[in-house]
């Protein structure tokens, strides 16, 4: 096993050995984690019962799935990741829009998962050895977590392909085991007491369907270019490489959320959720539920890790993929600790990852037209025009930015903030919504709307990166700046030289 050497370069022709069904192995391990069966427990904390919580899960998640799952095509196409393929339609320097909304996003849900899996083996090992719930046993704990998430985001694609395998069979095994040991205290009931979170079943069900079941796959609009850039057209279809990311989209979301709604409703939890599913669970069942806490949180919080590397790594091109995730590792680390201990931020972060949720959509709704305007075909080394520290090339726009995409995106996002609800800040438009938090769907359309707009007088069969082409090749910003490599070269040298 070695330290992958590649950062936001072109993965050459001769690795992209990934196979279809690694996206899957991906998408269940990495997602069988403490902080995605947690969002099961939010439609029960909104007042619902077993079934329509299920229902709304279900919903949600096919509705987003099928919206999210084209963007892995992109990065087929390109062999890089997805905020730096984002430059055929942002431009080569606006792209960086991508590379800060996929790592400020991944950094939201890495606190998230570290936090609540460091809650669960906190409360595991106090009923196991009696460890004191205490500010030192926070601190250990979050330092394992942190330490082996960023050994595994280091070391990259293979070792993190290798443990998704493992914990795709291992962690599902455990759920299935929890069903059985929560089983006895099952009910189709709402916790008691429990009240429509917004007055009525509908309105309520709906929030659920947007805030449980569809945010699960836009929290993936930046993500899935990762597994995907190491696959090769000529070997996979388009149409295989959609339909397995789908798969596990659905299958690696549903499995710990449905877990999570089934055991909210067995532990009666209305208002907390670690805390009663470590209180009420059998003690033979603390171990593996231990596991599940550490082992998921590690699965998760090292895919968060790894593509936060490659986002930094795309921002500043002088740095390398490891030093980048070294980086990454260190903040997101203290990031947990300062929640935790100084500014009991957990609330703060669900919002904050809620409001980039909203200006991410559009986004992606932009990247994806770009797709199906250019049929897939894109100029892979103009794309990489800002890694070598150089100018000009198809993508070029005006001085690196494409200002139609990017004004389309920023009215998007206007609209989206406009229409969030967070647990801290409400959007103006959320009480004239009916009291929904519509601002992914409302932003997305917006933006599709408002980018037709500014596009519909161009000659280019509404796809502008053709008009930039006679910008010509790109030329060297900076006498020192390492000359261009061929396709499958790195980004910052010769394709002889990889970095690590």
């Amino acid at each position: 096993m070695q330290i992958e050497q590649h950062g936001v370069d072109v993965i050459p022709e001769a690795e992209r050995t990934g196979r279809p069904r690694d996206i899957v192995s991906f998408l269940i391990g990495s997602n069988l984690a403490l902080g995605v069966v947690i969002f099961g427990w939010l439609p029960v904390s909104f007042g619902l019962g077993f079934w329509p919580a299920v229902s709304s899960l279900l919903v949600g998640t096919l509705v987003g799935t099928v919206l999210v799952a084209p963007l892995a095509l992109v990065s087929l196409r390109t062999a890089t990741n997805l905020s730096t393929s984002s430059g055929a339609q942002f431009g080569v320097r606006g792209r960086l829009l991508g590379s800060a909304i996929g790592l400020l996003l991944s950094l939201g849900y890495t606190a998230l998962t570290l936090w609540v899996g460091g809650d669960a083996m906190v409360g595991s090992l106090a009923r196991l050895f009696g460890m004191p719930d205490s500010a030192a046993g926070y601190a250990i704990v979050y330092a394992v977590l942190a330490v082996c998430t960023a050994v595994c985001a280091v070391y990259g694609y293979k070792l993190l392909l290798r443990l998704s395998r493992a914990l795709a069979i291992g962690m599902t095994t455990l759920l299935v085991v929890g069903l059985f040991a929560y089983a006895p205290h099952f009910t189709t009931q709402a916790p008691a007491g429990a009240e429509y979170l917004l007055g009525d079943f509908w309105t309520t069900w709906l929030l659920s369907v947007v805030a449980a079941g569809l945010s699960g796959p836009i929290a993936f609009i930046t993500l899935l270019g990762d597994y995907t850039r190491y696959m090769s057209p000529a070997r996979h279809s388009s149409r295989r490489v959609y339909l397995t990311t789908c798969l596990g989209l659905v299958a690696g979301l549903l499995i710990p959320q449905l877990f999570g709604t089934f055991t909210a409703v067995a532990v009666d939890a209305a208002t907390d959720y670690a805390g009663p599913l470590v209180a009420q669970a059998p003690f033979w069942f603390l171990v593996p539920l231990l596991l599940a806490a550490s082992l998921g949180s590690i699965g998760n919080a090292g895919l968060m890790l790894y593509s936060m590397g490659l986002d930094l790594d795309a921002i500043v091109p002088r740095t390398t993929r490891s030093k980048a995730t070294f980086t990454v590792a260190a903040v997101s680390t203290a990031l947990v600790y300062l929640g935790h201990f100084v500014w009991d931020a957990q609330d703060a972060m669900t919002a904050f990852v809620l409001l980039l949720t909203a200006v991410g959509a559009p986004w992606a709704v932009l990247v994806l037209i770009g797709h199906v305007r250019c049929r897939g075909a894109y100029d892979t080394e103009a794309l990489q025009v800002l890694n070598r520290r150089s100018v000009g090339g198809r993508y070029w726009y005006t001085a690196g930015w494409n200002l139609r995409a990017t004004l389309a995106w920023a009215i998007g996002s206007a609209v989206g903030l406009l229409a969030v609800d967070t647990p801290l800040y409400t959007g103006p438009l959320v009480p004239r919504l009916g009291g929904f938090d519509l601002s992914f769907l409302l932003s997305s359309a917006v933006t599709a709307a408002a980018f037709l707009v500014v596009t519909a007088g161009e000659k280019t069969a509404l796809f502008p990166a053709a008009a930039a082409a006679s910008n010509g090749p790109a030329e060297s910003a900076d006498p020192a700046a390492p000359a261009p490599a061929a396709a499958g070269g790195d980004a910052h040298g010769p394709a002889v030289a990889p970095r690590s």
